[in-house]
């Protein structure tokens, strides 16, 4: 079973991701990741549980769409303009969840490995609010959202840079539905 990839939800822990062979606190990812699995920094410290204050950012309802674009990317800008119309601000420890409506897409016109996601911009913004956590009905990346690095450039930052472990390719549709009905987007999130 590969429980992994852009299809199935699934939480990437700390070893996941290396940059310039470094895992999260300088670690060299040879010591880390083996053949039989990480030594340390896998999902199985988190085994029993995380919970957090999340905060839902359900962009098409802000753009007034029913979904997201394959390629849009998003940036500070939308992160903010989301706060004022939910009337949430996001802050220290808390988990940051991303609707791009992505299953709606699906739903519509099939599946596609393309999708719409943040602009690697966003990470300064996000390390500044110190969030503890990301979840998103994607990957999290916008593709090209930083040259030269083309490969996952949010969970490298999110992961090595600030031990931040990312929630992919979640199903956010009915949180998003009963968040509207009950014009409240934030709530606890137990993982």
């Amino acid at each position: 079973v590969y429980y992994h990839g852009i299809s199935t939800s699934h939480l990437d822990g700390l070893c996941h991701v290396f940059y310039k062979d470094k895992v999260y606190n300088g670690l060299d990812y040879r010591e880390v990741v083996t053949d039989d699995g990480c030594t340390r920094m896998d999902t199985t410290a988190m085994k029993h549980g995380l919970v957090t204050r999340a905060v839902l950012i359900d962009m098409p309802r802000l753009k007034g769409v029913p979904y997201l674009e394959p390629g849009t990317k998003l940036y500070q800008e939308d992160i903010e303009a989301w706060e004022e119309f939910a009337g949430v601000t996001l802050g220290s420890g808390d988990a940051l969840l991303l609707r791009t409506g992505r299953w709606v897409r699906r739903a519509a016109t099939g599946p596609t490995r393309e999708m719409s996601g943040w602009d690697a911009s966003v990470m300064p913004f996000l390390a500044e609010r110190d969030i503890a956590l990301m979840g998103a009905d994607s990957v999290h990346e916008a593709p090209g959202s930083v040259p030269g690095l083309s490969v996952n450039p949010i969970h490298r930052f999110a992961i090595v840079s600030r031990g931040m472990n990312l929630l992919d390719n979640l199903d956010l549709e009915d949180a998003a539905e009963t968040a509207a009905r009950l014009n409240r987007w934030e709530f606890m999130i137990v993982v």
